[in-house]
């Protein structure tokens, strides 16, 4: 229907998500109309991050380089880390700045019926960064889903009989819900209540 570029262009834009045919088409055809400078600049953050961006070699978070901005803050408490599921959790996390420790990011869930069990999250390195870095307490703060709380369970029982308190965010998280739909006054108070798993 469109020239080839355009097409092209339609069809990736319409593969990320929440991205519809209809915005897909909308989106090609604005940056069609904006300035050239302004769409080669979008372009070239996309390649940059690409080509700069990798996962920190320590709490698996977005890192530009070896470690990301928050295992390199010495500021932060290294007593204290927040399990979360995806890099952009920790995100909605900071936004409530009620929290000073560092993360770990599992890459996912547990969940069984989509093949995904202990081996496919980051769980051992989790396991080997307890000792080493004096860790006394781990905030699980997967999504309040049945995939988010088995993961939340499994941790406990895995890592408790370590010596390490494992703690769940407290209630006030919608069940079935993501921490990207949580604003921060409630996630606040779900880090402030936090209980013993």
């Amino acid at each position: 229907m469109f020239e080839a570029p355009v097409q092209r262009l339609i069809d990736e834009l319409g593969r990320l998500p929440g991205i519809g045919g209809k915005t897909a088409q909308r989106l090609a055809f604005h940056l069609l109309s904006v300035e050239e400078i302004d769409a080669r600049r979008l372009a070239t953050a996309i390649a940059d991050m690409r080509d700069q961006v990798a996962l920190c070699r320590r709490c698996f978070n977005v890192a530009a380089g070896d470690l990301c901005a928050i295992c390199r803050d010495t500021r932060r408490d290294d007593q204290l880390v927040c399990v979360v599921e995806r890099p952009q959790d920790i995100v909605v996390v900071e936004r409530t700045q009620e929290y000073r420790g560092r993360y770990h990011v599992l890459g996912g869930s547990l969940s069984p019926i989509n093949g995904i069990g202990p081996g496919q999250l980051r769980l051992e390195e989790l396991k080997g960064r307890l000792e080493p870095e004096g860790i006394q307490e781990l905030i699980v703060a997967t999504n309040p889903t049945i995939e988010g709380d088995a993961t939340a369970l499994y941790i406990a029982r895995e890592l408790k009989p370590l010596g390490v308190r494992v703690t769940r965010l407290a209630s006030g998280l919608p069940v079935g819900g993501d921490l990207d739909y949580a604003d921060e006054l409630t996630l606040g108070r779900a880090l402030a209540g936090r209980s013993e798993l």
